[in-house]
């Protein structure tokens, strides 16, 4: 049981598929992703009330070396379990989840294999069923069953090849034709020059199938080879050194605008056509502005890390509400979800890791969607004599800003040492009157220190025994100003392990 359980990382399985690196021991092997695939195969059938022998699930992969491995397994791990699949090939991990909802596809359940921008040894799986992404009890559950399978059966299920790029690229497509407003034109990207960096992963397709067929020149684009190593840089948008190979290539190229995936394609970034990029804050920012044209007054839902600066710019020059949340893309959606439920109109769940779900894209963080509305944005901001740039233009960047990363020595129980941490360091915070704590704290503790313009944000992390530490401020040396303010709470944290700021 605890081989299985140990892959759990959330919503998503993460583990080690390729040997060679020393201290990580293999642990996603093709039979236990059999196993996985097989009780992700009766949970699916439990869960939409059809007879496993009727089920239909497409599987589909990045470019990881491991992947065919892998995909074979979990093939035949279907198959084993009685029900039926198709073999997608390389994909995304959105386009897994369309393969469900498109006209063109209807399969009931969909499995994605990739660990976005991890190293090239490892591997993970993503699961989606009609409702969308499953849940990390859902991954609970499965992981706890599949540990329960006994020893494979002959293959009952069928298997068939199936394009699912084919479909998802169409309805791309159409999107862009329908927001420029030019469906009667074929190729209505003409005489724009955008640029598609893939680091290698699976989002080459962008490039090649959905930008080259408007009319635009794809020209300058880079790293568009599915390959396995990640030879040219980690495909993660969030990287300074992927950031800076998408920088020079806008750059070099004269292009309008280019774009950035991670490995599956479930998130992006951008870059200007004078070099300046959009990510982290800066991308939300941008979004925020697009929407707040199409729906103004709504709440942009972010994850909890985001600056004092782009609060004030959705707020102030907006006039939009901002929502932070907790860290996590799943936390960040499914708190979109629920606003809406209740009645509270949210167009846009978007994290600075560039996870970014649209209500109207049934809240799927899909980057490829992303960089849809970026193009048809950027077409009409032309006819109008501006750039993308031109909406963030009020949006200011924090001066300083710094994440350290403090470890929890008893790793056995982490969480319940953070809680007791975060819970004394509010106490301290109350004590002192130049502190203002954070009216709403849905993530560990985010306080402002007005005498340095800035703020601090303490917080567990998600998956791993360490409590993150954010800081920003507005003056010089301000963020060493603030960590002085906290040093003698931390220092009589014994349970962390000793740290330089």
């Amino acid at each position: 049981m605890k081989r299985f359980l140990q892959l759990q990382n959330g919503s998503d399985i993460r583990g080690v598929a390729l040997g060679g690196f020393a201290g990580q021991e293999v642990n996603l092997t093709p039979e236990i992703t059999a196993a996985i695939a097989a009780s992700f195969a009766r949970w699916l059938s439990g869960k939409i009330g059809k007879n496993i022998s009727a089920l239909d699930i497409s599987v589909g992969t990045d470019s990881r070396l491991s992947a065919e491995t892998l995909k074979e397994a979990i093939l035949a791990g279907l198959r084993q379990a009685g029900a039926n699949c198709a073999d997608c090939g390389m994909a995304s991990t959105p386009a897994m989840f369309m393969s469900i909802l498109l006209p063109a596809c209807k399969f009931d359940g969909a499995i994605m294999i990739t660990a976005s921008h991890l190293p090239w040894n490892r591997n993970g799986l993503k699961f989606f069923s009609p409702e969308g992404g499953l849940e990390k009890a859902d991954i609970a559950t499965i992981l706890e069953a599949a540990a329960t399978i006994e020893a494979p059966s002959a293959e009952a299920g069928t298997c068939q090849r199936f394009d699912v790029l084919a479909p998802y690229c169409a309805h791309l497509r159409q999107i862009i034709h329908s927001g420029i407003g030019a469906e009667e034109i074929e190729t209505p990207l003409a005489g724009f020059k955008i640029a598609v960096d893939a680091g290698n992963g699976a989002g080459g397709f962008f490039a090649e199938s959905i930008l080259k067929p408007l009319g635009a020149d794809i020209s300058a684009s880079q790293f568009l080879e599915p390959d396995g190593r990640f030879p040219n840089h980690v495909p993660n948008p969030e990287d300074p050194e992927a950031m800076t190979a998408a920088q020079k290539m806008v750059l070099n190229g004269g292009c309008d605008l280019g774009i950035i995936f991670d490995t599956d394609v479930d998130r992006a970034g951008a870059v200007g056509h004078t070099g300046e990029e959009f990510s982290r804050n800066r991308l939300i920012g941008l979004l925020a502005a697009i929407e707040a044209r199409e729906h103004p007054g709504r709440i942009i839902v972010t994850d909890s890390v985001t600056s004092d600066q782009l609060s004030e710019f959705i707020t102030g020059t907006l006039h939009c509400i901002h929502h932070r949340f907790k860290r996590g893309y799943k936390n960040v959606i499914n708190e979109c979800i629920r606003l809406n439920r209740s009645g509270k109109n949210s167009p846009l769940a978007v994290e600075t890791s560039g996870h970014c779900a649209y209500a109207e894209n049934h809240f799927l963080d899909d980057g490829a969607y992303l960089s849809a509305k970026l193009i048809i944005e950027t077409v009409r901001l032309r006819k109008e004599g501006k750039t993308l740039s031109d909406l963030i233009r009020d949006l200011k960047d924090p001066l300083e800003a710094a994440e350290y990363r403090l470890q929890i020595s008893d790793e056995r129980d982490a969480k319940t040492y953070g809680a007791n941490v975060l819970q004394e360091l509010e106490s301290y915070a109350q004590a002192r009157a130049s502190w203002v704590i954070a009216p709403e704290n849905y993530e560990g503790l985010r306080v402002s220190l007005p005498a340095f313009r800035g703020w601090f944000l303490l917080r567990m992390s998600l998956h791993d025994p360490l409590m993150p530490l954010n800081i920003e401020s507005d003056v010089s040396n301000g963020v060493k100003a603030i960590a002085e303010e906290l040093k003698p709470f931390l220092a009589g944290c014994e349970g962390l392990r000793p740290f330089e700021f």
